[in-house]
């Protein structure tokens, strides 16, 4: 389906080109380059590793004003009273608290007003802009590629050199465009966008590259949706994901607290202007996806790319690569998935709705869209979590949370929750969840023996007050376009 020609990048003018360029500090031995890390995003979990390492070196934090932490994988959503229940959820954020102290980072606590996800709160505050690069120990920061950012997780031991040089060793990836034309049909969104790109490209395919994605359907996205896109750009094996910034991108933008103002907007939005790709950039390889074809898509399996569009059964065997034969064996155990079965009536026993892929305000109001005067099914358990403080203030503002709990939702406080379950959300034993977030992997959701199924927002509100997969399309509703301001 797609040709990759060369093993070494031959593109030029895109924006990946220029923001590699103008980052570079040297070229090392190695054949690496050490590049500069305009804004390093730090959280609970992979920074406390890190900063004993400074101490262990005898080391500082170079640019402490370059750094910005939250908390949000380890907190609980029910009672965030302190101290927490769970007295290693308690250590670690004390430990991010007197790390973020000794070395002069800021913090955005919980009650701040600016605490949640990472990944939500750096574009809700203005951190996340054009042509800078972003660093975080999160898998997901390919989030912020959504404004035409350069982003990328990174491992505990590069968190420590992010601190300590403001920096990174990096070997430069391939650009292969992602090309969506056309529009996306009504109840299909970013999300289905992505698990059909990374259904039809496979959870490897995207190794050695960062994806640039474009095209009409692209460029109608709302900054919200566009972050949903390349969040999950990681799934598909790219590094990063990114989308060209545009007026959309410097309208959501304007205003935030980190954002330029007065004289400086305007010579910022000049700049960012500067470094989208060329028209006539050169790309190591491009796969156009028609968006009108596109439906809503669910998983069925153990990994993302093992998705299905609404309307189809899980794969036999033999309409599979002989190479995906034997995960799909596995799925089919684990999941407890005969194949031939339809995914459309599959029973769920939990809906959650949250995470750094779908936890901002349009995907609440989304949901909340098919929650409106409907009822949770007998047996279900469904919870919305707001991917930050701000998000759940400008939610409880529209109403959105008395919406929900009439329907029979529970409304939490932020955090990421159920996606990963270092916190108390968790599944219990082999029950099966309607999940809006990223990764339906074995035991991602807290039981080892738990199965999780991907979809939109839309899509998990419409399996709660039915109690099965459904498609949303059949309960009459389209969801709301939104803006994507999240204030």
């Amino acid at each position: 389906m797609w040709n990759v020609l060369n093993d070494d990048p031959l593109s030029s003018g895109t924006l990946y080109d220029k923001v590699w360029d103008l980052h570079r500090v040297a070229e090392l031995p190695g054949g690496s380059t050490q590049l500069f890390i305009g804004l390093h995003l730090i959280h609970e979990v992979t920074s406390p590793q890190a900063f004993s390492a400074l101490r262990d070196k005898g080391l500082g934090v170079r640019c402490p004003e370059r750094t910005i932490a939250t908390v949000d994988h380890i907190v609980p959503t029910t009672n965030q009273q302190r101290p927490f229940e769970d007295p290693l959820a308690e250590e670690m954020l004390s430990t991010l608290e007197r790390n973020c102290a000794e070395y002069g980072i800021k913090l955005n606590g919980i009650g701040s007003g600016r605490q949640g996800i990472v990944h939500v709160i750096a574009p809700e505050l203005g951190l996340s802009q054009p042509g800078i690069t972003v660093a975080c120990g999160d898998s997901h920061t390919c989030t912020h590629g959504a404004f035409g950012a350069i982003a990328f997780g990174i491992g505990t031991s590069q968190v420590r050199d992010v601190l300590a040089s403001q920096s990174l060793a990096m070997n430069k990836l391939k650009v292969r465009r992602i090309q969506v034309n056309g529009q996306l049909s009504e109840g299909v969104s970013a999300k289905d966008l992505i698990l059909h790109v990374i259904r039809t490209l496979g959870v490897k395919g995207g190794v050695g590259f960062v994806y640039e994605f474009a095209g009409s359907a692209i460029e109608t996205l709302s900054m919200e949706e566009r972050m949903t896109l390349c969040n999950m750009a990681i799934e598909g094996g790219a590094r990063c994901g990114y989308v060209n910034p545009d007026q959309v991108t410097f309208d959501y933008i304007k205003g935030r607290p980190y954002a330029p103002s007065g004289d400086s907007w305007e010579r910022a939005v000049a700049w960012w202007r500067s470094i989208a790709s060329e028209k006539d950039a050169v790309v190591d390889d491009e796969v156009v996806f028609d968006a009108p074809s596109i439906p809503p898509t669910v998983t069925w399996g153990i990994t993302p790319g093992q998705g299905l569009g609404i309307d189809e059964c899980v794969p036999t065997l033999d309409a599979l690569e002989p190479a995906e034969r034997p995960i799909a064996e596995e799925a089919y155990r684990y999941m407890a998935l005969e194949p031939g079965t339809a995914i459309a009536g599959v029973p769920v026993d939990v809906c959650f709705i949250g995470s750094c892929t779908n936890g901002r305000l349009s995907d609440l109001r989304a949901a909340a869209a098919v929650a409106r005067g409907r009822q949770v099914a007998d047996g279900i358990k469904a919870f919305v979590v707001p991917g930050s403080e701000q998000v759940a203030q400008a939610a409880e503002a529209e109403g959105l949370d008395v919406i929900f709990r009439a329907a029979g939702f529970e409304w939490r406080e932020p955090g990421c929750s159920m996606c990963l379950a270092m916190n108390p959300d968790r599944l219990d034993g082999r029950q099966i969840s309607a999940s809006s977030s990223n990764r339906n992997f074995k035991g991602r959701q807290g039981s080892a023996s738990g199965r999780t199924l991907l979809m939109s927002p839309a899509m998990v509100a419409a399996a709660a007050v039915t109690g099965t997969v459904t498609d949303v399309r059949t309960l009459g509703i389209s969801a709301p376009m939104s803006n994507g301001i999240a204030v």
